[in-house]
């Protein structure tokens, strides 16, 4: 298994001399956190005025009331929208790291930057990472019913889920499997290795701290160098567990026991 510094190099090695590619493939994960920024500016100008210029606050209340009442209305269409827009992001985010994680393995940078992005929108695909979205999604609910711990642990331990699932469908090992078979294959996979994955996510928090300073405009490289590198992990830890990643059909799959 590769250290975090090893796992790091990788991704940027990877993405040297590709980054505007790198850049287009992570966009649409890009563009929200730079729109927060750009949001939360003008909105705090504005507060700050309505303050300056009001000190009863009379004129902010009004402002805070009106923005409230508009955000309260629709309660159950803002659910629903919320639950679709968590599924497109997963479905999304989950596109574009299969397409890192082959990037990472062949090396192979002629690929067509929207056909990344909407990779998992195929007849294969599509259904069983919405499927496994929702399992994963009622299972982290329920543990972080207990605690928040227990929550943040089993997500840590179900986090490589999509990359198993991708790797054995691709070697055509998954007809004997459901998708509960996934999620229990990426918790077995990541035991021993919950802590290990837990400090590397923490290891982004001064880019992340320097991304915040500079509204947001570092998210431009961070995303995607944090998502390189989480496919670099998935690929090392598959490799140090078993060889090949994946097994092919009919093979015993029993390093995920380990």
């Amino acid at each position: 298994m590769k250290t975090r510094s090893e796992l790091k190099q990788e991704a940027k090695d990877l993405l040297k001399g590709h980054w505007g590619k790198a850049i287009g493939l992570n966009i649409l994960q890009i563009l929200p956190m730079l729109g927060v920024f750009f949001l939360l500016v003008p909105l705090t100008i504005v507060i700050i005025a309505l303050i300056g210029s009001d000190p009863s606050g009379v004129a902010t209340d009004n402002f805070n009331t009106q923005f409230a009442q508009i955000n309260g209305q629709g309660g159950s269409l803002r659910y629903f929208d919320n639950i679709f827009g968590s599924i497109l992001t997963a479905l999304l985010a989950t596109g574009v790291n299969f397409t890192l994680l082959d990037w990472l393995r062949t090396k192979n940078s002629d690929f067509k930057v929207i056909r990344g992005i909407f990779g998992v929108f195929t007849k294969r695909d599509f259904l069983p990472v919405v499927v496994l979205w929702i399992i994963q999604t009622v299972f982290e609910a329920l543990w972080s019913i207990l605690f928040i711990i227990p929550g943040i642990i089993k997500s840590i331990a179900y986090s490589q889920t999509y990359y198993i699932y991708k790797d054995i469908a691709d070697n055509g090992g998954d007809d004997d499997l459901n998708y509960l078979d996934y999620v229990t294959k990426s918790r077995q996979m990541m035991k021993g290795h919950k802590a290990e994955y837990f400090v590397l996510q923490l290891s982004f928090i001064g880019w992340n701290i320097l991304a915040i300073i500079t509204l947001g405009i570092g998210y431009i490289w961070l995303v995607p160098y944090q998502n390189a590198t989480y496919m670099a992990y998935y690929k090392s830890l598959a490799e140090s567990q078993a060889e090949p990643v994946a097994p092919a059909a009919g093979q015993d799959d029993s390093y995920f026991e380990q």
